[in-house]
């Protein structure tokens, strides 16, 4: 078997978004990981944003990836965005070299995800990292190529309140009935919740030797010093990254499988993920949840990683 067909296939579905971006890189840039497609959403910031963003990381990395654009709004409500944290364009405060990487509108993000899924030779993992939208059309469109999914991971949620509702995180309470296809579908899921993402949180003094790996460094502690996701100065929250850390360091987790419900129907809790810790809705499992996080291995991990995108 070659080296390429060890890797494990994944497709991410993104909002880039600052912690996106390191997401991103780390997935990119590892040896584990062949990353057959990005598709970015509306998120974080509009779509056009989101996709000019992906290109200009894409070119920075030097990483010939085919994109292709989700969708511009979610499935039935209207599109939100959270650039009072990632700022105006999604990833403000680096001057990325003109663009060189080249966008797919041929086709929508779901078929692009078909044409992988039903002609890969391995099983695909999708990563969902922003709004579910166009993993939900996936699975909708094309149901024969379940079969072909390893996993979907997922950053969203959350196991108690929120940061978009009262009780619901913004990937997910963006477009609830998305989520709500993606947790009914069978697949095997795992989460790592909001929460999660503010255990694992990046220090000043991780940012200053982050700031010491080149101009990948330096983008990316420019970037940090712009992101609202936690402070600057008080430790960074890094959700995004936590899918991939799923994926590639799974010992860093504590996990549980577990119900996971999404409401779309409350006047005031749409969107809401109801993660069934105590077993109160008697409801069978659909997810394996991360609960906790080794912090301080995390932290390591992250610095090794973003080291990587270096070579």
């Amino acid at each position: 078997m070659t080296e390429q067909a060890t890797k494990n296939p994944v497709i991410i579905s993104t909002d880039p978004g600052i912690d996106d971006a390191v997401a991103i890189a780390i997935a990119t840039s590892d040896e584990a990981l062949d990353v057959k497609l990005i598709s970015p959403i509306s998120g974080n910031v509009s779509l056009e944003k989101t996709t000019l963003n992906t290109q200009k990381l894409l070119t920075f990395f030097h990483k010939p990836i085919r994109i292709v654009p989700g969708s511009h709004k979610p499935l039935l409500r209207p599109a939100k965005d959270a650039s009072g944290v990632h700022g105006k364009t999604g990833m403000d405060g680096y001057p990325f070299p003109e663009i060189t990487t080249k966008v797919d509108d041929s086709v929508t993000a779901a078929t692009a995800m078909h044409e992988i899924v039903s002609t890969s030779d391995q099983p695909v993992t999708l990563m969902g990292i922003g709004p579910l939208t166009d993993i939900a059309l996936f699975i909708h469109q094309y149901p024969d190529d379940l079969a072909n999914i390893k996993e979907v991971v997922l950053m969203g949620g959350s196991l108690g309140r929120g940061n978009f509702g009262v009780l619901s995180e913004f990937n997910f309470a963006t477009d609830p009935e998305a989520a709500k296809i993606v947790f009914t579908s069978g697949l095997t899921i795992r989460v790592a919740p909001m929460e999660i993402g503010r255990q694992a949180k990046i220090m000043p003094t991780t940012s200053e030797k982050i700031k010491t790996l080149g101009r990948v460094g330096d983008m990316f502690y420019k970037l940090f010093s712009k992101y609202r996701g936690g402070s600057f100065k008080k430790g960074l929250n890094m959700y995004d990254a936590l899918a991939v850390a799923l994926v590639l360091k799974p010992e860093l987790f504590e996990q549980v499988k577990t119900h996971v419900e999404i409401e779309t129907t409350g006047r005031y809790t749409a969107g809401a993920s109801l993660i069934d810790l105590k077993g109160y809705l008697d409801m069978p499992d659909n997810a394996t949840v991360a609960v906790n996080v080794d912090t301080d291995k995390f932290e390591k991990w992250f610095v090794e990683e973003i080291g990587k995108t270096m070579s």
